[in-house]
């Protein structure tokens, strides 16, 4: 492997960073325009994010390939390199193939696996750097685990193409033997779904129906009838272990190998509610599911079988059908939820500070008096190091079809721009070396962005209006563009499929570096504006003076927020009557 591909995977993930990822899932015709769409959120408090680049290539017979454990760095060992691999853009790469994923953990017996060399974030990569299509991916992926053993704990992945949305969820078998069990399912299409950092595949169609089949027919996964794939011993490993008691039809994925708990609903299955309830109504049903208030016919006890009446009883579905089609600005939207009118949004509780500010420093759950409360989780949070959205889009080339947007830091503040997946170079702002997590580098755009969002953290209700109108004006251009930049790329590969690509390269590094340098300026503004407690306004120097000071305004907080005080502090900052005012 190439010197510069070792350092990325070197780089790239540091510990705990798929423990609070978000992913949603859109289908061709749930699509106001017809695209495939996944998004992902990388969040990590110590993840620096990068834009990640393995180039096409050839190799030959008997080459071995260097697997790191993404999380640590930690030398795993070396797999057969494929003859043949592919251009990949982050998650994406140049057949339109795209890879999100969450962690979910699941049973802790299974989280471990010696001498396994397959992590999570390998099996990502490598996948798409040999896959043609999703079908191709979760056979690739099931493969490798097989053959090499999975090194890391429980994961649903995201999987794309042009015409296909699909789901696969997949858990180590620990020390009990080599490999993984999972199940992959496709999404219906005009359905969407999601997840984010708990295990949803319940029970499943089984090899006897006509539409699914088992690891054991592999060979038949591209046939377009089949739409859920899954271990030949997803269920029997489980029964053969102590895992699970009752009927092969009735075995749920998630129940038995990741049950849902409190912090698997109000942390991790809200975050898929508030996509949902963006998109279709009646969504309140399942509002205090996600709350954390889960139903069960019995409890189950530690150390024994799960069986069906263990199970969840009132979980959300895998995917719904919406009652209006999503837009690949609706999908950078969805990214932007801090809980919004709901009973937990995160802007109104005494948390928020007099500015509304809908974050909550770590960790998630504190204690007083014994007793122990948690903070929300929402699906835009400030540790994110890279968050994206990629359209895959069927009646174009997949050298001008596929689209990564790419943003870094927090989602609510970012701004996605478009990285063609067929770019074969990166822009400066956001190359891989070009600064790290504590290493600082004035044109890195994750610190350009961190900049202005820890900024606006100090003063939410105020600056954070003047970010979201900058991003949407950023976002909106660029998507109203991308029909006339598609319009020239057609015309360049009707001439040349590779001066569509070098075009296509140039557009997205020349926008990436853009965007940074007036992002940049952006923080420098905002800075001057607000710095002090003051928000200041430039005025015009009149004739006649060689200065004239801003316009000064000192707002403080609100009447609510001083209520507070006074209800906290009683007369401690009263003034006397004629004590001035």
């Amino acid at each position: 492997m190439k010197k510069h591909v070792l350092t990325i995977m070197l780089s790239i993930f540091t510990v705990g960073v798929s423990l609070a990822c978000t992913n949603y899932l859109i289908t061709k015709k749930a699509s106001t325009d017809g695209s495939t769409m996944i998004s992902y959120a990388a969040d990590s408090h110590v993840l620096y994010g990068e834009l990640y680049h393995w180039p096409a290539g050839k190799w030959p017979a008997g080459t071995m390939m260097d697997i790191y454990e993404w999380d640590t760095g930690k030398f795993l060992g070396q797999i057969e390199q494929a003859s043949q691999t592919y251009n990949v853009i982050g998650n994406m790469n140049e057949w339109q193939v795209a890879i999100g994923e969450t962690t979910y953990g699941g049973l802790k017996k299974l989280g471990k696996q010696p001498g396994a060399i397959m992590d999570y974030g390998s099996l990502i990569y490598v996948t798409l750097q040999r896959a043609t299509s999703a079908r191709d991916a979760i056979r690739i992926m099931a493969e490798l685990v097989e053959k090499y053993g999975y090194a890391s704990s429980g994961e649903s992945f995201s999987i794309s193409d042009p015409n296909e949305v699909w789901i696969m969820e997949l858990i180590g078998k620990g020390e009990f033997e080599k490999g993984a069990v999972w199940v992959a399912r496709r999404i219906p299409d005009g359905y969407v779904s999601g997840h984010a950092n708990q295990a949803r595949i319940t029970t499943f169609p089984l090899e006897k129906e006509d539409n699914a089949i088992s690891s054991d027919d592999l060979d038949k996964i591209n046939d377009e009838n089949i739409d859920c794939v899954y271990a030949a011993d997803v269920i029997s490993f489980a029964k053969d272990n102590g895992l699970y008691k009752g009927k092969d039809k009735d075995f749920s994925f998630s129940d038995v190998y990741a049950p849902v708990d409190f912090g698997g609903a109000r942390f991790c299955e809200i975050r898929v509610w508030t996509m949902f309830n963006n998109v279709k109504d009646g969504m309140e049903e399942h509002w205090e599911y996600v709350k954390g208030n889960i139903e069960h016919p019995e409890e189950h006890e530690e150390g024994e079988p799960i069986t069906p009446d263990h199970y969840a009883s009132n979980r959300m579905p895998l995917w719904i059908k919406p009652d209006k089609k999503v837009s690949v600005h609706d999908m950078m939207m969805f990214m932007r939820d801090h809980l919004e009118g709901t009973e937990l949004d995160m802007r109104k509780d005494v948390g928020a500070g007099p500015f509304g500010k809908p974050y909550r420093w770590r960790g998630l759950y504190w204690e007083v008096d014994g007793v122990t409360y948690c903070n929300e989780r929402a699906t835009a949070t400030q540790q994110t190091g890279f968050s994206f959205v990629t359209q895959s889009r069927s009646w174009l080339p997949n050298e001008i079809g596929g689209i990564f947007w790419f943003g870094v830091d927090d989602a609510a503040s970012t701004v996605y721009i478009p990285m063609y997946s067929s770019m074969t170079e990166v822009p400066e702002t956001f190359a891989v070396g070009n600064g790290a997590m504590m290493e600082w580098s004035e044109n890195a755009a994750f610190w350009v962005f961190n900049q202005v969002t820890n900024l606006a953290y100090t003063r939410y209700s105020y600056i954070h209006p003047e970010i979201d109108s900058l991003q949407r004006h950023f976002e909106t251009s660029f998507i109203d563009y991308t029909p006339a930049v598609d319009l020239g790329a057609k015309e360049l590969y009707a001439q040349d499929p590779e001066l569509a690509v070098e075009y296509l390269t140039n557009y997205s590094v020349n926008q990436a570096n853009m965007v940074s340098r007036e992002w940049k300026k952006f923080y420098q503004y905002l800075f001057m504006k607000y710095m002090d407690g003051n928000i200041k306004t430039k005025r015009e120097v009149p004739e006649g003076y060689k200065y004239y000071p801003p316009e000064v305004k000192q707002p403080g907080y609100t009447e609510e927020w001083y209520r507070m005080i006074i209800e906290e502090t009683g007369d401690q900052f009263k003034v006397p009557e004629g004590g001035g005012h």
